[in-house]
């Protein structure tokens, strides 16, 4: 019979084979698993790149390059052309208020042209350049015109009130902005109708005269031409008729003779 403390021992102690068994590493799980789990997120929600975000969103895709020199030189030439008229159109307004005042008429009239040339050049400017920025006017919405119109608004009143005098810049600000984007505003409400067809006095029931476009007066024109050729041919019937019973009476004439 073998000790007690030998006998404690050799059941203390695990076997060889038991310590192998723990000592054993789990098995590795394999690559598939291990890149699915590593990664949920790559399976789920694929990276865009900037070009395939700015299609899926068009509203984001917004011209932040600047403009040109040819696309510059445009705007600057039709600012110009918009500050002539309202230019033009502020001597008449400044010639006339001068003579109602008994004032110089010439003064008040270089000065308002000047001033009115400076608002409409400014805005037409500022409204081009916020256009472009913004996309284009294709690819803006009428909130988006509005705003423009209302910022470049604000823009020519501030450059108007510098002239006139620093307490006139936050006045001329508000007030021309408000007008812009009204005007604006308005603009889009009476060119929401410009899809639909126009309609005119021709068009309508009760007129007597009726519109004709080019195939419908060519079908007319060969209707006329066919009725010609049919009379044409029914006098060319009679005519002939005419001549065998012409010829038949001369041969009964001889013949009674």
């Amino acid at each position: 019979m073998a000790p007690w403390s030998t006998w404690s021992q050799s059941n203390s102690q695990p076997t060889s084979q038991e310590q192998q068994e723990r000592q054993e590493p789990p098995p590795p799980s394999s690559p598939s698993i291990t890149s699915k789990t590593s990664s949920p997120s790559s399976s789920q929600s694929p990276t865009l790149s900037p070009t395939e975000a700015l299609r899926l969103n068009p509203k984001d895709a917004v011209h932040k390059e600047m403009p040109s020199p040819t696309e510059l030189w445009q705007i600057a030439a039709k600012s110009l052309q918009t500050g002539m008229v309202t230019g033009s159109i502020g001597l008449l307004f400044g010639a006339g208020s001068g003579i109602l005042r008994s004032a110089p008429p010439t003064l008040f009239a270089l000065f308002a042209g000047l001033q009115w040339f400076t608002l409409g050049s400014s805005y037409m400017a500022s409204r081009d350049l916020l256009h472009h920025a913004w996309g284009g006017d294709e690819n803006m919405s009428s909130s988006d015109l509005v705003k423009a119109s209302g910022v470049a608004g604000g823009v020519s009143g501030m450059v108007g009130g510098m002239i006139r005098g620093p307490r006139n810049i936050l006045p001329g600000m508000l007030f021309f902005g408000t007008l812009g984007a009204g005007t604006s505003y308005l603009s889009q409400l009476t060119g929401g109708n410009e899809s639909k067809p126009k309609t005119s006095w021709l068009d309508s029931k009760w007129s007597p005269m009726q519109r004709l476009s080019d195939r419908d007066y060519m079908n007319k024109i060969e209707e006329k031409i066919l009725r010609l050729d049919a009379e044409i041919a029914i006098i060319d019937d009679n005519i002939a008729s005419l001549k065998s019973s012409k010829s038949s009476v001369a041969s009964t004439e001889s013949a009674t003779r």
